[in-house]
């Protein structure tokens, strides 16, 4: 499969109405892996000690985050998902590696015997996310150069490659991943994060949303003025693609001479937890089954719509998207 993502006819693209055959596509997501605590519970009183409200915890779960969601939402489509990231030799990393093979995930994970799994811990109140608390740290540089040989050993055995990157410390490594799978003529998608998107370059598809391109290329006063920015992004880098994602004015596909917005399809509001995830694990699922460019972002933005409506870090699956 070629690593080019060709967009022609990408103004005029519509949903397939039968979904296309997914169960061949095989999608290696790389990046930092989190494991998603929820702490559900009933809120009658506020504290006397602080003016916050008590939170009595009736239910607890735990679900995959960062780069994991990203592999979750392939494998609930029907793909064949592996999942290459690090996590700590310990209670939670245990609980990643389990929640993984109950999703049918192909895991790769590292183990790193110097640092804890990057946990997000969320209490919910009244269907309500009331406090987050993050334990995170770096992986060590032994393990992320052991990452990157597993990294080049993988590419032969999968299509499409998303690069996660949650600015935790697992993709110091993206530029040379994404020369080598552009390299080996593999679709790379990229979810960035950070000041400098010049690592990036060379990727296939960059999905960033709105306040992550402001960090790059400034504000904007006119759609005019966005598009020509992103436009300049994109070519610098020399994308196939930018997608940006614009929450509730939904998403803005631009490509070489084209820009094509999408509305959001949102029915209901309730989480965007994660909804990010969902689109590009969409879109690349999309694009490895063979859909044209503009057909694959038409799929992502609905998928999106769905995602935002459930609660948490959520997925979508094929009977949703196409009946």
């Amino acid at each position: 499969m070629s690593g080019a993502v060709a967009a022609t006819g990408v103004t005029s693209a519509a949903v397939p109405a039968r979904a296309p055959e997914l169960g061949a596509v095989r999608i290696l997501v790389v990046g930092d892996v989190m494991l998603d605590r929820y702490w559900f519970g009933d809120v009658s009183r506020i504290s006397p000690e602080a003016p916050v409200p008590i939170v009595r915890i009736e239910k607890r779960e735990e679900r995959l985050g960062g780069a994991a969601n990203v592999a979750r939402n392939a494998a609930a489509l029907g793909v064949h998902a592996g999942l290459l990231g690090v996590v700590g030799a310990d209670e939670a990393g245990n609980q990643v590696e389990a929640l993984l093979q109950g999703g049918g995930i192909h895991s790769y994970l590292k183990r790193d015997e110097a640092i804890s799994t990057i946990i997000k811990l969320r209490v919910i109140g009244r269907q309500q996310q009331m406090l987050r608390i993050d334990f995170e740290d770096a992986p060590s540089d032994t393990v992320l150069r052991d990452k990157l040989i597993q990294f080049n050993a993988l590419l032969p055995d999968y299509d499409v490659i998303i690069l996660s990157d949650y600015a935790k410390g697992s993709l110091v490594n993206v530029a040379e991943m994404i020369r080598a799978a552009r390299a080996a003529g593999k679709i790379v998608m990229v979810d960035p994060k950070g000041d400098d998107f010049s690592r990036y370059a060379g990727a296939s598809v960059l999905t960033p949303n709105k306040s992550e391109l402001r960090r790059i290329v400034g504000s904007w006063s006119s759609e005019e003025q966005l598009t020509a920015r992103a436009q300049q992004m994109r070519a610098e880098l020399g994308l196939d693609a930018l997608l940006l994602t614009r929450s509730e004015e939904g998403m803005t596909l631009y490509t070489d001479g084209e820009a094509l917005h999408m509305a959001a399809d949102a029915r209901e509001v309730f989480d965007v937890s994660g909804a990010g995830d969902t689109v590009i694990a969409t879109m690349a699922a999309m694009l490895g089954a063979g859909m044209s460019l503009g057909q694959a972002v038409q799929t992502a933005n609905r998928a999106g719509g769905i995602v935002v409506g459930k609660l948490g870090t959520a997925t979508v699956t094929r009977e949703e998207l196409f009946g």
